[in-house]
């Protein structure tokens, strides 16, 4: 007999009975693989001897997982994506060239892991991992590109042997969890540095870049960074964040591994990737052009070095409009942020319209206009994501810019009520 009424009854399940980090945030982080690897077991270890590509990093971990899904799906390998958190809809962290896992598998799966679940109690991102590695094995991909989701060496998905490690970049976030130095942060990060397993690096500062060639060279793993971007790449990409730039250098660096993996690779293929990179992912929220007149952008942007690049775009994309047009920020954060710091970054020559992301750590609209009246930020509270959007577009002109972010749930709950007019 089912013990699920529908898909809609078993995400409950998920969400409300079991630690879900975008929730209760530091409570829900769990600092081993033991449950993991316990749950995998159950299922016969889908995660063993498969093609993955491990992806960590503070930013751009996601938008470079996508570029190279959609460069191997381009290509014609059945190529599975796990990206954390999702945006709209649980299913987008599961997908098999573009296609979110269907309802039916994630219920069936959790009707089958049911007992286990009760049993290990794991938390809901070691329930959501070994979920992808079920359904890719299932479907049988040819490739798997996984997303870490926080940190690299205690996260739940690093309990593959993958056949080449990406870091992006090592910034400032999760100080709490990771380290309070940028060195303590990346030696987390790059606990995905397999044994004579490629390491493709992004660009970095020089106290995380030079302790994570150490650990590499202690693993004996060839290293690619510092590689020449192909321009056609850069004009290919229709991903439209300066910071994109960064990525591109990240994944060129990652495509020349795999082709020393003998994989071929051709560079058609590659364009076609990444200017459908959309089609090939459903990848959303960085820098996302939601209307043209007014501009209305949409960025996940959430921490110290994601908001330095955002607002520097920002800035310079309103110097380039007509004389008088003004910047509109619709504002909102979660609560275990450094909020001081990354306010501080932002422009005090706007209007702000403050909100409360809808998940259970967002912080108070109310809270977050007073402290961002101490920087010099001006603006108004509004009790959901979509009023305050609402009332920027009331307000703006033609000329005018809006933004939407300070956390990725801002914008997700922009994009789900957006989905739902639709």
């Amino acid at each position: 007999m089912s013990r699920f009424a529908s898909y809609a009854e078993a995400l409950d399940f998920m969400y409300k009975q079991l630690p879900m980090f975008q929730n209760i945030g530091k409570a829900a982080f769990k600092k081993d693989l033991t449950n993991t690897l316990l749950l995998l077991n159950r299922l016969g270890n889908p995660h063993l001897n498969r093609k993955w590509i491990h992806v960590a990093g503070t930013n751009g971990k996601g938008s470079v997982s996508s570029m190279l899904s959609a460069t191997l799906s381009a290509h014609g390998y059945k190529t599975g994506l796990y990206t954390s958190p999702h945006l709209v809809d649980f299913r987008e962290r599961i997908r098999i060239d573009g296609q979110c896992v269907s309802e039916q598998r994630v219920l069936d799966f959790l009707e089958l892991v049911y007992d286990d679940i009760i049993e290990i109690q794991p938390s809901f991102f070691e329930i959501t991992v070994a979920m992808a590695f079920y359904h890719f094995a299932k479907e049988n991909v040819d490739y798997g590109v996984i997303e870490v989701g926080l940190g690299g060496r205690l996260d739940s998905t690093n309990v593959i042997s993958p056949i080449l490690s990406v870091i992006t970049n090592i910034g400032w976030d999760h100080m709490d969890m990771l380290g309070n130095t940028l060195s303590a942060i990346a030696q987390e990060k790059a606990g995905i540095i397999k044994d004579k397993i490629p390491v493709a690096l992004g660009p970095m500062s020089e106290e995380p870049h030079s302790t994570i060639l150490a650990i590499a060279q202690q693993r004996q793993a060839r290293v690619y960074e510092d590689l020449p971007v192909d321009i056609g790449l850069s004009k290919s990409l229709s991903l439209h964040g300066d910071y994109q730039r960064e990525n591109l250098q990240t994944f060129t660096c990652a495509l020349e591994a795999l082709k020393d993996l003998w994989i071929p690779i051709k560079r058609s293929k590659v364009l076609d990737g990444l200017f459908n990179i959309a089609r090939y992912t459903g990848l959303r929220g960085r820098w996302e052009l939601l209307q043209s007149s007014p501009l209305i952008v949409a960025d996940t942007a959430h921490n110290e070095p994601g908001v330095v690049a955002t607002m520097l775009q920002l800035i310079r994309r309103i110097n380039e409009q007509p004389s008088g047009a003004k910047l509109h920020l619709v504002w909102g954060m979660v609560s275990d942020k450094d909020r001081k710091k990354i306010l501080g970054l932002l422009p005090t020559n706007a209007t702000y319209y403050f909100c409360k992301p809808s998940v259970f750590r967002g912080f108070d609209a109310a809270l977050l206009r007073d402290e961002a009246l101490e920087m010099g930020l001006v603006g108004h509270t509004y009790d959901s994501v979509l009023r305050a959007y609402e009332a920027a577009k009331i307000a703006a002109e033609e000329n005018d810019i809006i933004y939407v972010g300070g956390s990725t749930f801002v914008v997700g709950d922009l994009l789900s009520s957006l989905t739902k007019e639709n």
